[in-house]
């Protein structure tokens, strides 16, 4: 981490996501999924799903910096940081992850979350990621400043969602609502990375959610 610090010009972007659709839809269909498909459908999937739609949208994050070098990455590889019970970290990666759907996604990360507990992975599933995002939320952190795992250039931290009261634009005018909404903490190499880029890329991850279809199907 201190080697990772030194190296990279660590800059941070911050971005607010009103999930509340995303929130809404979990809770009518997560046990009609967990009973189709047979796995427990968590935030983290849908989270991992916008990511790899913005690495292709933005393929400037996904590369990685060799000495003067940049190498520009074809597949997107998104490293998910899993906390052990040991209290250690592990980052296993979801390799191809822009070519999963919503169900393949959620198999993959519960998957490798599961073995990550049980020091079950293959040394080739921690290795070759382009990208990570860590939840920092899981540990009721509203958001975080994650260093850059290196190579990689760029790296995510989903913080918790909260009910908040917010102000809802409608053609009536402005009222308050509760709505549940989180940050994104975007963490990027300055070397590589400029502010407009870093931004863009966590608006386009806000995106995702805050356009979620609270009718989609399973």
């Amino acid at each position: 981490m201190t080697e990772s610090v030194s190296t990279s010009a660590h800059v941070q972007s911050f971005i607010e996501v009103d999930v509340t659709n995303i929130v809404n839809w979990r809770n009518k269909v997560k046990d009609a999924f967990e009973k189709q498909e047979g796995e427990k459908l968590t935030f983290t999937p849908i989270f991992m799903e916008a990511v790899a739609k913005a690495l292709k949208k933005y393929p400037l994050m996904n590369i990685s910096v060799d000495g003067d070098n940049v190498i520009k990455k074809k597949n997107i590889n998104i490293g998910m940081a899993a906390a052990l019970p040991d209290g250690n970290l592990i980052v296993p990666v979801i390799k191809n992850a822009d070519q999963l759907n919503l169900v393949g996604m959620a198999r993959v990360v519960n998957d490798l979350a599961e073995r990550s507990r049980k020091n079950a992975l293959k040394p080739d599933e921690v290795q070759d990621g382009t990208y990570t995002v860590t939840n920092v939320g899981t540990f009721g952190s509203v958001f975080g400043t994650p260093i850059i795992n290196q190579p990689q250039v760029g790296i995510m931290a989903l913080g918790a969602i909260r009910k908040i009261p917010s102000v809802i634009e409608t053609e009536e005018g402005d009222f308050i609502g509760v709505r549940s909404k989180m940050y994104l903490s975007h963490s990027y190499d300055h070397r590589v990375v400029n502010g407009a880029l870093g931004s863009m890329f966590a608006k386009a991850v806000a995106d995702y959610p805050e356009a979620w279809d609270a009718d989609r199907e399973i």
